[in-house]
């Protein structure tokens, strides 16, 4: 029995359909679904149980969890880079993830939990997945302060040899339908584009990037499930480990990747950035990925032409846009 927290939301149920893929089944899942939108993310995936989160924490705190639980994927967490209230962030991001990793460790149970590459900030420290290096690093909002709090409270522990915590990069691809201004530029840009037939990207305010070559690292989020699979499937490999496509790429090569996949002229316009935005926007992300290979994954990933055009051609095009 797998336990994937955050099950019906982006990364989670994307997950929930990998496992489903490797004929896992009995899985709980622990979520609140606030809206159809994130419900539908499990229309057709095969589990046993569902859990709302509250629930779960209760379940937890008496030792009451099912037995038979071979692991748990922690993707249950407020995720929203823009969120302000300081004892939400904490509660949900730190305390949730830590009183997990204390039971998993309590019962011998395989722990994988969701940190975030908000935490390096705007990268100036780099980007290094060496746990002897978080305290270096300045996150720029509340969101990346609660996931590097959780960094460090495993590091301190010494427990980061015992579980695996992910920084996941800009991660996009199917089930983040509903998120709102939080989905990824990939899925904003293809519904503006059906609209009008063209994309606004922030013009650059610094002399050394041209317009739209500002950089990411964007991860197709089946890649992320791949890698989320091997670590599960091998439980002697733990840390803290970035997942990106380890390489950065522009944001108008995202959008040219976008157009060509929907069949479309490219047609891209440059606004101003708003300026309460200008002293901390990043002009480039890129995960070093040697950490996660040299533990030994192997597999490839996708380029960015290859994620967006099976995202469009096998997801965004379709009746049933999910995974």
């Amino acid at each position: 029995m797998i336990i994937v927290t955050g099950g019906a939301g982006f990364i989670g149920s994307a997950f929930v359909a990998k496992l489903n893929a490797q004929g896992i089944n009995d899985i709980i899942i622990v979520d609140d679904p606030n809206s159809n939108a994130r419900a539908q993310n499990l229309a057709h995936k095969k589990f046993s149980q569902y859990i709302s989160k509250s629930d779960f924490i209760e379940s937890v705190k008496k030792s009451s969890v099912p037995s038979g639980v071979r692991a748990i994927v922690h993707m249950g967490a407020c995720s929203s880079t823009t969120e302000r209230d300081l004892e939400y962030l904490r509660a949900n991001n730190f305390e949730y993830s830590k009183t997990l990793a204390e039971y998993c460790l309590a019962h011998n149970i395989r722990y994988i939990y969701a940190s975030s590459a908000a935490t390096y900030g705007n990268g100036n420290e780099g980007y290094d997945d060496d746990v002897s290096r978080i305290d270096e690093l300045k996150p720029l909002n509340p969101y990346g302060n609660s996931k590097q709090m959780m960094d460090l409270w495993a590091r301190d522990k010494g427990i980061l040899a015992q579980v695996v915590g992910l920084k996941f990069f800009n991660v996009y691809g199917p089930n983040e339908y509903y998120k709102g201004h939080m989905a990824s530029v990939a899925w904003k840009a293809f519904n503006t584009i059906n609209e009008t037939g063209s994309f606004s990207l922030f013009k650059s305010h610094r002399p050394d990037y041209k317009d739209g070559e500002q950089k990411r690292d964007f991860v197709y989020v089946k890649d992320c499930c791949d890698i989320m699979w091997w670590l599960l499937s091998n439980p002697a490999v733990n840390g803290l480990f970035n997942v990106g496509s380890g390489k950065a790429r522009s944001w108008n090569d995202l959008l040219k990747a976008l157009f060509t996949a929907m069949g479309k002229p490219v047609q891209i316009t440059y606004i101003d950035m708003p300026l309460d935005l200008r002293d901390q926007y990043q002009y480039f992300t890129e995960a070093p990925m040697a950490k996660l290979k040299a533990a030994g994954y192997t597999a490839p990933l996708h380029t960015l032409e290859e994620g967006v055009r099976d995202y469009v051609t096998n997801h965004l095009m379709k009746s049933d846009q999910h995974w």
